[in-house]
Formats: C-alpha cells, sequence, structure tokens
C-alpha cells in the first residue's frame, strides 16, 4: 500500500482540454491512482482560476503548465499572481535566461507569502520533448541558469536524463512523453515508457493521451501506478 501511495504522487495527468467538465471527469476517474492534474495553456485560457480549485476541491495538488516566457518584468508580474492560487508547480521557460527563471522564483514566493499560500515549485522547462534530440552543451546551459535561479525543478525528456542526473544528481526532474508499452507516439519524438523514466533517474511522470483516450481511463492510469509502484 505504501509504495503505491508514492507511485501516485509521482504521476501527472495531463488535463489538455478546453472544457472543464470533461477534464474534472477524468480527473475524478484517476485520482484513485494519479496524485497530480496539470493544468496546462489550453484548460487554463479556457477556465483559468475557476479549473484550479475545482482540482484542488478533489484533493489534488495542481501542476500548472502555462510555460511562462517574456522579459523578466512580465514574468515576475504574472507570477506574483499565480503564486497566489496555492499550486503546487509552475512551469517556465529556461530558455528565457537566469534573470527570467530568478523573476518568477521571486514573484511566486512573494504572491504566495501575501495569499498565505506555500510557495509553488518552479520548473523550468530545458528542451521540449517534441523537439529533436538535445546538445548536452545546451542542457546543461539551460540547467545551470535553473539552479543559479533557485528553481526547485526542471522538465526535461526521460533522453536527457542522464545529462541532468550527472550535473544536478538532487534537483527535482519532471518528465513529459511518457508512453506505456505498445502506446502510439502521436507527436512526442523522445519518449519512454513509466519504468524507463524512473530508472533513469525521473521523480515525476506526465501521463496524456496514453490515459486520457483510454477505453477505461482508470484502469490506464491503475496499471501505470503499478508499473511505477514496482520500479521505486
Amino acid at each position: 500500500m505504501h509504495s503505491t501511495t508514492k507511485a501516485r504522487d509521482r504521476l501527472a495527468i495531463a488535463l489538455d482540454t478546453s472544457d472543464l467538465g470533461t477534464a474534472l471527469a477524468l480527473a475524478k476517474a484517476v485520482q484513485p491512482h494519479i496524485g497530480v492534474a496539470k493544468v496546462g495553456l489550453q484548460l487554463f485560457s479556457a477556465a483559468g482560476h475557476d479549473a484550479v480549485r475545482a482540482i484542488q476541491d478533489l484533493g489534488m495538488d495542481v501542476f500548472l503548465d502555462v510555460k511562462l516566457h517574456d522579459i523578466p518584468n512580465t514574468v515576475y508580474g504574472a507570477s506574483t499572481v499565480l503564486g497566489s492560487l496555492g499550486v503546487q508547480y509552475l512551469t517556465v521557460h529556461a530558455a528565457g535566461g537566469k534573470a527570467m527563471l530568478q523573476a518568477a522564483v521571486k514573484g511566486l514566493e512573494e504572491g504566495a507569502d501575501a495569499a498565505g499560500m506555500p510557495t509553488p515549485t518552479v520548473l523550468a522547462v530545458t528542451v521540449l520533448t517534441s523537439a529533436p534530440d538535445a546538445t548536452p552543451a545546451l542542457l546543461n546551459e539551460r540547467l545551470a541558469d535553473a539552479v543559479t535561479a533557485n528553481c526547485g525543478g526542471i522538465v526535461c525528456a526521460a533522453t536527457d536524463l542522464p545529462v541532468i542526473r550527472n550535473t544536478a544528481p538532487d534537483i527535482l526532474t519532471v518528465v513529459p512523453g511518457i508512453r506505456p508499452t505498445g502506446s502510439p507516439v502521436h507527436d512526442q519524438q523522445r519518449i519512454a515508457t513509466p519504468a524507463e523514466a524512473i530508472h533513469a533517474g525521473a521523480n515525476i511522470l506526465v501521463i496524456g493521451r496514453a490515459v486520457a483516450t483510454a477505453e477505461d481511463p482508470a484502469a490506464a492510469a491503475e496499471a501505470i501506478a503499478a508499473e511505477v509502484a514496482h520500479v521505486i
């Protein structure tokens, strides 16, 4: 039972829809097996703060995946607002540079403090999983910026984990592009099975269409949680 609980904390479901009702139905279905709900640009654009609150009401952590990327002052301003929502994770693009990442960290801290909320973890997105392989030099450059800016974690492909773990063994790693064996690849170029990603050093796995489009999402989520529980 203990390992299953740990597995649940290490899985995030991507709620990639513009309909809040559809998103909540999926979240409720997988909630026994997946502890984190990822709210991306599509759902946040459609339902905004209401989506965050509704998921929190289900007892799930919220991973707000809006990938902020702008001048530092603009990112700071947006982060103070987003920091007040009580989300656990917020993504920003590492390509924005060290000053922008620092602005996000500062804004989230101040916004959370003002709202009496815990400070969310800033996740610096290194290279998108839809992109071709990143060079170790580019990964290390973006990783160094994230570490210097005090970002709590990064988002990277499973194939990038060996480079990441060699440079920053203790940083939180969030890995999308997870596909159970036999699942379609879709538009992700750099993918891994749940067990492969965990073995490579992933902390949190983001699961999307492999569960969302399954005939029985709850059963698909349960199978992935069982696979993760077996290897952690």
